[in-house]
């Protein structure tokens, strides 16, 4: 399997594979939408993100998927989208994303990644400082109160 930026064209790849794994969005590990995977829908996350990465598997297409986008300041920036394909769950797949995003993030200056999860998931939370995130607190939004974690990039390598 290789990591590589993904780019605007990977949206009808990406759609047929989300398609093929049975779900309607990406979801991270714990079920929560994250992206709109429509191949517009890709398309302007893309755009719109600094950071994205795609993992493909040479036969399967893409199996794994993170997009980051800094903060106005640049201090900070904001894991948007973190998926792996169920069949390949428990591979590595979300660490080596993780770890690629810390790298651009790092070499770039951003001293910390922020990530929310829905509250009432403690896996989420779980599932993040395993990789290296610590809690930050929670705050309030639409869908209802969300963890946040942050990490600092250079610790994701």
């Amino acid at each position: 399997m290789d990591v590589r930026a993904a780019r605007a064209d990977d949206a009808e790849a990406l759609r047929t594979a989300v398609s093929r794994a049975r779900e309607e969005t990406v979801f991270d590990d714990i079920g929560a939408p994250l992206l709109d995977v429509s191949a517009a829908g890709v398309r302007e996350a893309a755009a719109e993100a600094e950071w994205s990465f795609l993992m493909e598997h040479d036969e399967e297409g893409p199996v794994g998927l993170a997009i980051a986008h800094p903060d106005p300041d640049g201090a900070e920036a904001e894991l948007l989208a973190l998926w792996v394909h169920p069949n390949r769950a428990g591979e590595g797949i979300a660490g080596e994303l993780l770890s690629r995003v810390g790298g651009a993030l790092a070499d770039r200056g951003v001293e910390t990644l922020r990530a929310t999860v829905p509250a009432d998931r403690p896996s989420a939370t779980e599932f993040f400082v395993a990789h290296g995130f610590e809690a930050r607190g929670t705050r309030r939004s639409p869908v209802g109160d969300e963890d946040v974690v942050v990490a600092a990039p250079r610790t994701l390598v």
